[in-house]
């Protein structure tokens, strides 16, 4: 009998066809590879003229987009005189960008971050800080800086939101595949990949790099993904903030040195060095190794020259959110780097320690703090906070007194204003107003324009949200109901002519999502008063390890279904920047209800800003400085209780209280016929006027030019003149007071009040005279002595400084000097009042960079 079934395993292969444009479409090809086009909706329309269909379908990625075009699309597209026209339109505005010389006259930037969020097409990014990296880098361009930046390229970047039928969040790792991004591999002469190697303590870790154009800018993109590492190093890139401490060693190591290494490579050298969160904070290491082996500099010296150039940008409000390794872990990654540099390896943990010697972890914030001359906070509030919270770096001084300064974010309005907005600005403000967006006259032109094209656009903008809820959400919505029926009522009850309340964020749990839901009576009463539809929409991502904030979304999700808030409460799945763009916009109202001060900027709220929508938030992070009066609703920054949950149920009431009394009331009456509210639209044109041009990120970078870049600049070419010779001297005075500082001793403290009391009982307008006496002993250096005033501010004891007088030098006699001063007694109060002597060099940035203090008590008589 013959055997009619014999057939073994079959075996696929897997074969990727894709669309290759003629040499004819080759401008189109370019325009997809460099992301100008993320911020120019000519070039979008242009792409979603070539297929509408696959636009949608591709999430709006150009590139994966004309890869899936069938031939006969192509040839359709390449016989379509009006889409070619359209193309050289479009091409030809592009190259009059590109082409326009770099500025010369600022300083150039390297520029290092953990994440970037440039469109949502290139998944690398996961929130704020990623997206506020990416508006960096497009003003860069758009301002025609001479900046590189690093960052990694992410196999499976952040999660995509998914939620269970129960509420439940469910975190989804996509792998990206490269081939399909707007990016390009970096390949070396012979057409082979570039390949980065970076020494780790015990072995190579091999990187591909991979290039964003960012219009004029470069974004290097380190990629551990491939088959030169083993499997524990391929994953070094796998997941942006993913994996245990080890894991985000291991990355924090290869941004900080492997970036570093990368420039190098390529060539590029810049005058500053900006390190965008501590992640980046090991760029100091590779920096000192580069002058100590590689310019046989002492270590001193390279930190001198290091510190001059370098800027820290802190983002983080408390300890907790800061990196901080275990000596053991820092040992295994970093042991070798000490000997490399010629200081000991406690000399090297010590400079991730608030306090050296005492065994705490390493922080890299610390360490940044330490190898950086300068360092900011992120809003106005923030950099008050950083001080307060990096006092202990620096115990000699009070918190107002450190260098830590602050540049409040901004975003990118090119990016985030809609189309539609854009048209307006340029019909009323000029065609070249981004040129002038941080003009607040400029801007004061919009008080002059007709209120109903305001409204008009607004309702596009609301109905184009609605539109995309609709298309997007309706089968995930069906399916997780299981009731079509009732899924499509939910959709069909999203109203153009409401008032829409958006919040949309990470859900950590000081972000209060919940706030809104403290009184659900209440707030059911406020949605479903047939006479002022109000609707909620929400949406936002907790991080994996956060049950906390998960938890959050769970219930937010479960009172969304109760049938006093179906339809009324709405969340939206997977938020991320393309359903930012069209929610920031679309909704009336952008409600932002942070914990403070833990907010240190946030920028949602500036992007609703761009678009007429107004804010309802607590004043912390950018909305502590940006409110104005009229121009949308705070809630104070002061704390009522000190037990949150209280605070917490105070907040929500105020809310309450502004939506009923104020802000509903506001939206709806006072139409005499029309659809809309002249005085809504009032608020709106104030909001325009006087806030939206100060949060741009054009201010933002300049503010970054005027405060830090150009001074760090200036002092590092001032010290790498003439063979580092400033940088040498410095080292030679601060190592001698350094070796000598204990010599000084302090002979005596003398004082007397006018009338005779005592030094802790004094009056008003009257003066006391306080001398002091010491020898320097083997010390020389100019000294300053102080009288300095502080008040305690808190319960907890913390000082807040009132007031530094400078004592005077009036007697010297060999090594014995005597200081005084004296005081007129002008302001009431109880103080606390020392004496404090610091060394001085003219060279000095400030005086945390040589924080040698001493302080003399002075004795009540």
């Amino acid at each position: 009998m013959i055997v009619h079934k014999h057939s073994n395993q079959a075996v696929w292969t897997d074969v990727y066809t894709y669309a290759k444009l003629p040499q004819s479409l080759a401008k189109l090809d370019e325009l997809t590879h460099n992301l100008w086009w993320v911020w120019s909706p000519e070039a979008q329309a242009l792409f979603k003229r070539l297929s509408p269909e696959l636009w949608e379908r591709t999430e709006g990625n150009p590139v994966l987009m004309t890869r899936q075009l069938s031939t006969k699309q192509i040839d359709t597209i390449a016989q379509d005189s009006s889409l070619l026209s359209e193309l050289d339109r479009v091409y030809a505005d592009f190259r009059r960008y590109m082409d326009e010389p770099a500025d010369e006259q600022r300083p150039s930037v390297a520029y290092l971050s953990m994440e970037y969020g440039l469109t949502n097409v290139l998944k690398i990014y996961s929130g704020g800080l990623g997206v506020l990296a990416g508006d960096y880098l497009k003003e860069a361009s758009d301002s025609n800086v001479r900046l590189s930046a690093v960052g990694f390229l992410y196999r499976y970047g952040y999660f995509t939101q998914k939620l269970s039928p129960a509420g439940e969040q469910i975190a989804h790792y996509e792998a990206q595949d490269f081939t399909q991004l707007p990016l390009t591999q970096e390949l070396n002469a012979d057409g082979s990949p570039l390949v980065l190697e970076v020494p780790y303590a015990s072995h190579t870790v091999y990187c591909h790099v991979w290039r964003v154009a960012v219009g004029r800018i470069n974004l290097y993109l380190l990629d551990t993904d491939i088959a030169q590492n083993s499997e524990w190093d391929r994953t070094i890139t796998h997941q942006l903030y993913g994996g245990d401490w080890e894991n985000r060693m291991k990355q924090e190591y290869l941004l900080g040195i492997g970036g570093v290494l990368l420039l190098n490579k390529l060539g590029i050298k810049k005058d500053v060095y900006h390190m965008n969160e501590g992640h980046a904070a090991f760029m100091s290491v590779q920096r000192l190794l580069d002058y100590v082996e590689g310019q046989g500099l002492g270590f001193d010296e390279a930190l001198e020259l290091v510190r001059a150039s370098s800027l820290y940008t802190v983002h983080t409000p408390v300890p907790a959110g800061h990196d901080y390794f275990d000596e053991g872990l820092l040992g295994k990654y970093l042991g070798h780097i000490p000997q490399r540099l010629g200081i000991s390896w406690q000399e090297f943990i010590d400079m991730g320690r608030e306090t050296p010697g005492n065994g705490e972890k390493f922080s890299m914030s610390t360490f940044a703090l330490n190898t950086c001359q300068e360092a900011n906070g992120v809003s106005k509030l923030h950099g008050r906070v950083s001080q307060e919270m990096f006092a202990s770096v620096w115990k000699g001084f009070l918190p107002e007194e450190l260098h830590v300064g602050y540049v409040t974010n901004g975003v990118h309005l090119p990016t985030w204003a809609s189309p539609e907005w854009q048209e307006f600005y340029r019909k009323y403000l000029g065609a070249d107003f981004v040129k002038h967006q941080s003009s607040e006259e400029l801007w004061g032109k919009l008080q002059q324009v007709p209120n109903g094209e305001i409204y008009e656009i607004r309702q596009q903008m609301k109905q184009r949200l609605i539109d995309h809820i609709r298309s997007q959400y309706a089968d995930r919505w069906i399916r997780n109901s299981g009731s079509p029926e009732a899924t499509m009522a939910l959709l069909n009850s999203i109203n153009p002519n409401a008032l829409l309340i958006g919040f949309g964020r990470r859900f950590a749990t000081y972000k209060r999502a919940h706030l809104l839901f403290t009184d659900l009576e209440r707030l059911s009463r406020i949605v479903n008063n047939p006479k002022y539809p109000v609707q909620f929409i929400f949406t936002g991502k907790a991080h994996p390890a956060d049950g906390g904030g998960q938890g959050l979304i769970k219930h937010i999700l479960e009172i969304s279904r109760r049938p006093e808030f179906l339809g009324k409460i709405i969340f939206l799945e997977n938020y991320d920047m393309r359903l930012a763009s069209k929610l920031i916009a679309g909704v009336d109202i952008w409600m932002n209800t942070p914990t403070r001060p833990l907010e240190a900027s946030g920028t949602s709220g500036e992007k609703a800003e761009m678009n007429g929508v107004l804010n309802l938030s607590v004043l912390d992070g950018w909305w502590y400085e940006g409110y104005r009066a009229g121009a949308g609703w705070a809630l104070t920054d002061k704390r009522t209780f000190s037990d949150q949950s209280l605070q917490d149920k105070l907040d929500a009431s105020t809310i309450y209280d502004m939506l009923e009394r104020e802000i509903i009331p506001l939206y709806f009456d006072a139409r005499d016929g029309k659809p809309f509210s002249d005085a809504w639209i009032q608020v709106i044109k104030n909001s325009l006027n006087f806030i939206a041009p100060h949060y741009t990120m054009r201010r933002m970078m300049d503010d970054y030019f005027e405060r830090f870049y150009c001074k760090l600049a200036k002092r590092s070419a001032h010290l790498h003149a003439e063979g580092n010779r400033i940088a040498k001297e410095l080292v030679e005075w601060k190592q001698s007071v350094a070796e000598h500082w204990d010599s000084l001793q302090v002979l005596s403290v003398e004082h007397d009040s006018e009338p005779a009391a005592q030094l802790n009982r004094r009056e008003i307008g009257t003066t006391n005279r306080v001398e002091l006496v010491l020898d320097r002993g083997t010390l020389n250096c100019k000294l300053e002595v102080e009288l300095v005033y502080a008040q305690q501010s808190d319960e907890a004891g913390a000082l807040r400084l009132v007031e530094v007088c400078p004592l005077s030098l009036i007697k010297q006699e060999g090594s014995r000097e005597t200081y005084a001063i004296d005081h007129l007694n002008s302001i009431p109060g109880q103080f606390k009042v020392g004496i404090r002597i610091v060394p001085m060099h003219e060279e000095l940035p400030h005086r945390m960079d040589f924080a040698y203090v001493r302080w003399i008590a002075i004795a009540g008589r």
